[in-house]
């Protein structure tokens, strides 16, 4: 059971490589599956941009889906007005408005928080 097996670094460092590129390959594979079932979609380059710089991720991907406030909020059942307070910061949102949120708008709730 304890077989060993004794290779040159060289070969050990190429087979090393080989898993990698194995690994990259499958995990690109996994990426473009999601996309094509609809599970994962991409965000254009400026609303990622937005989210990197630390806009608040319910005004970005609200204005990525087009909506405004006011059809958010009928879309979600949260006040619009509480909307406004958690886009501005003045305003966090509990744990199951932010889920209201992120059921209208298409994310995960790790998207919003």
């Amino acid at each position: 059971m304890n077989e060993m097996v004794t290779i040159p670094r060289a070969e050990y460092e190429r087979l090393l490589e080989a898993a990698e590129d194995l690994a990259d390959i499958a995990a690109y594979d996994r990426a473009k599956a999601a996309l094509a079932s609809g599970a994962d979609e991409l965000i254009p380059a400026d609303f990622a941009n937005r989210l990197i710089a630390g806009e608040n991720p319910v005004r970005v991907y609200r204005d990525f889906r087009g909506l405004t406030q006011a059809a958010l909020s009928e879309a979600s059942g949260v006040n619009r007005v509480q909307i406004a307070n958690i886009e501005s910061g003045t305003k966090r949102g509990s744990i199951d408005t932010l889920k209201k949120l992120a059921g209208a708008l298409g994310v995960s709730l790790d998207d919003l928080a």
